[in-house]
């Protein structure tokens, strides 16, 4: 059984950093393009960063280039999110997901965590 199990999100002010870690159980992790996504409440959920599977190539969504970088380890089987420069806006429920490829439409993703809350104060 596959299970994608999130960690490290809480309250954080603005200007703060994050990092959130995505324990993954049932799968080939490093044959998994893996992404994390991100819903505000009464919103879509969004694309924030995808990684190849062996870590090297990664894509960011436009609102988090330059603050925000996805990594992974495949001896862990564990994906992880940087998030520094943290603003209102990100405040959001954090999911990560899996993918046979690195991708950015939610479509492409097969398994998906629980999700953690990330919450910026201003």
């Amino acid at each position: 059984q596959v299970q994608l199990v999130e960690s490290g999100g809480g309250l954080v002010q603005a200007g703060g950093s994050l990092r959130l870690s995505c324990a993954a159980f049932g799968l080939t992790f490093s044959s998994r393009g893996m992404g994390w996504f991100r819903q505000a409440p009464g919103k879509e959920r969004d694309f924030v960063a995808t990684i190849s599977m062996l870590g090297d190539t990664t894509y960011y969504a436009d609102s988090v280039k330059g603050r925000f970088i996805i990594s992974r380890d495949n001896a862990k089987n564990t994906l992880y999110l940087q998030m520094n420069s943290l603003k209102s806006e990100d405040t959001a429920v954090y999911y990560c997901a899996a993918s046979d490829i690195a991708a950015a439409s939610t479509r492409r993703y097969s398994y998906w965590g629980q999700g953690t809350q990330v919450t910026v104060s201003s």
